[in-house]
């Protein structure tokens, strides 16, 4: 039998850890100034060189930046980090932020499914037909559904064929899976009855794309992102 080999953390991977979460629940904001080394090193009861090293890790991830001569502060998200830095951007997003790219990802979903409708082949709607029986035959395992779930839209982007709004819907959708990956998995898998009804809003969204009906796949793939916005903005701590 094989077992999973146990690695010892070091102390520096526990602090910046413990500095990432605080950032998360909104103890820490962007542009806050962190405490100087010396009195980081006393609030966590660790060595000032632990400290050195967790700045350095948030630092090279693009967390925190030094000022010289005036101290390391958290950095404030900038959009253009958007495709090249999820993972940082994830961290550092305010509500607004994420308000503004549920904005950008209706945009981007209205337009995609309207373009699938009028430029979708047999293998899109196959394509995007298999993304919806994956999310079926998930059977509550959050894991697949969320990514039967990305497949399914990323599929009907695809189905446009313009290769700028695929690249676009790809870019927002990585983010957003970053984003809201833990109020997905809350809300989206965590019951039977919510997933159901979520496949069934996708299901009806695939028969109006087969059925070459773009209005009324616009209006479906609307009424499921408002749907889908309001929840997940509920979960979203204020930061």
């Amino acid at each position: 039998m094989a077992y999973k080999q146990i690695k010892t953390r070091k102390i520096y991977e526990e602090v910046a850890d413990e500095l990432l979460n605080m950032i998360k629940k909104g103890d820490l904001k962007s542009g806050d100034k962190l405490n100087s080394v010396q009195q980081l090193a006393e609030d966590f009861s660790v060595g000032r060189s632990a400290i050195r090293e967790a700045l350095s890790a948030l630092r090279a991830k693009g967390i925190v930046e030094m000022r010289q001569g005036e101290g390391t502060y958290i950095r404030e998200f900038d959009p253009k980090v958007l495709t090249t830095s999820i993972a940082t951007a994830t961290v550092l997003m305010s509500e607004k932020d994420i308000r503004d790219l549920l904005e950008i990802r209706r945009i981007l979903e209205l337009g995609s499914v309207s373009s699938a409708v009028e430029n979708a082949k047999e293998s899109d709607i196959k394509a995007i037909e298999k993304a919806l029986s994956d999310m079926h035959n998930a059977k509550g395992d959050e894991q697949l559904g969320e990514k039967a779930d990305l497949r399914f839209h990323m599929a009907i982007a695809e189905a446009s064929h313009n290769r700028f709004l695929i690249d676009l819907m790809d870019s927002v959708s990585e983010t957003m899976v970053e984003a809201m990956f833990e109020t997905r998995r809350i809300w989206l898998y965590s019951q039977q009855r919510t997933l159901e009804k979520i496949y069934q809003q996708h299901k009806q969204i695939f028969e109006a794309i087969q059925s070459k009906d773009s209005a009324k796949a616009q209006e479906l793939m609307l009424n499921h992102l408002a749907e889908v916005e309001h929840t997940l903005l509920k979960y979203i701590p204020p930061k």
